[in-house]
């Protein structure tokens, strides 16, 4: 247990049998009134981002989550099949739960699976990942007083906005936290 005003972004706390991981943290604090701490908050298990606001001096049980490194073999339609490399042991994961996190997957890759008290929380994606364009639209000239771009499909299924001169075919790097294009491969 520790004081609500020690969280810092980043960290994981239970309260009301929910676990959630601190995305920004405010103190408020007057001369007439206690401090008040404002947290914008992720729910684990629900992925719905709230506010919550607490006293100063309030204790909050903080948690850590298990990471482990496990590889993506594949989809097969209702979950998404992850194995450990060393003990070849095979998990499944429901679709419905990792919705954001799936348009980054492609078969062979390895990523951290969360799970706290046996039961999985999520998985955490590098910060970039490369993927290759199957779709994209031809260049329209004339376009250059803003910053021009076209849409593309990527093999994930994923769609983004890319510049003009990325063409089909081309790997691009994608940043995972909002889905944009960020490079070239």
């Amino acid at each position: 247990m520790i004081n609500v005003t020690e969280l810092r972004p980043g960290n994981y706390f239970t309260h009301e049998s929910n676990l959630f991981l601190v995305i920004d943290i405010a103190l408020n604090k007057t001369a007439m009134r206690k401090m008040v701490v404002k947290l914008k908050v992720k729910n684990m298990r629900s992925g719905a981002v709230t506010e919550m606001s607490f006293l100063g001096g309030t204790a909050i049980e903080t948690v850590r989550l298990d990471k482990k490194q496990m590889q993506f073999l594949y989809d097969n339609g209702t979950h998404l099949v992850f194995m450990d490399q060393s003990s070849y042991e095979q998990i499944e994961i429901d679709k419905e739960h990792l919705e954001w996190e799936k348009q980054f997957l492609r078969g062979d890759e390895t990523v951290e699976i969360m799970s706290y008290d046996d039961e999985i929380i999520g998985l955490s994606l590098p910060s970039k990942v490369a993927l290759k364009i199957i779709e994209c639209e031809p260049a329209i000239r004339g376009d250059t007083v803003n910053k021009a771009m076209k849409d593309a499909l990527l093999e994930t299924g994923l769609k983004v906005r890319v510049p003009l001169f990325i063409n089909e075919g081309e790997t691009i790097m994608i940043r995972t936290d909002d889905g944009t294009y960020d490079g070239r491969a």
